[in-house]
C-alpha cells in the first residue's frame, strides 16, 4: 500500500519505498504487540477489563499512533536521508489513514471477540 504510491510522490525508487515499507511493518507489529499488551496491563489494572467502548477505542487508536509516528520519525528520517520536519510530515499523513485503520480494526475485534470483566 505504501511503496507504489509512496515512490511515486516521492520520486524514490520503489525498492527503497519497499524495504521502508518492510521496516515500517515490522515496527509497527512490534509496536502493536508491546502498546497492546502494555494497554492490557493498564485496562485490567485500572479499568478491571470493562467493556471497551467508543471512548476508550477513540483514545487507545490515538495514543498507539501517537508512539508509532515518534518511532517512525527516525526510522523516515533516516532511511530517505529527509529532515526530521519533513519526515514528521510523512509520518503524520501515513497515520492518518492507519489510525483510522486501527481504529475499526480493534474495535471491529471488540465484536468479535468481547471482553468479559473480571469477578470481584
Amino acid at each position: 500500500m505504501l511503496a507504489v504510491p509512496g515512490g511515486w510522490l516521492l520520486d524514490r525508487p520503489m525498492e527503497i519505498m519497499g524495504a521502508l515499507s518492510l521496516m515500517f511493518g515490522v515496527l509497527a507489529m512490534s509496536w502493536n504487540f508491546l502498546y497492546n499488551w502494555l494497554f492490557d496491563l493498564w485496562d485490567r489494572r485500572y479499568r478491571g477489563m470493562s467493556k471497551r467502548r467508543f471512548a476508550i477505542r477513540a483514545v487507545h487508536a490515538i495514543l498507539f499512533e501517537a508512539g508509532l509516528v515518534i518511532a517512525g520519525l527516525f526510522l523516515i528520517a533516516w532511511w530517505l536521508d529527509m529532515t526530521f520536519w519533513d519526515a514528521f510530515l510523512l509520518d503524520v499523513s501515513l497515520s492518518a489513514f492507519f489510525l483510522v485503520y486501527a481504529f475499526c480494526y480493534n474495535w471491529a475485534y471488540d465484536m468479535v471477540f468481547p471482553m468479559r470483566p473480571l469477578a470481584g
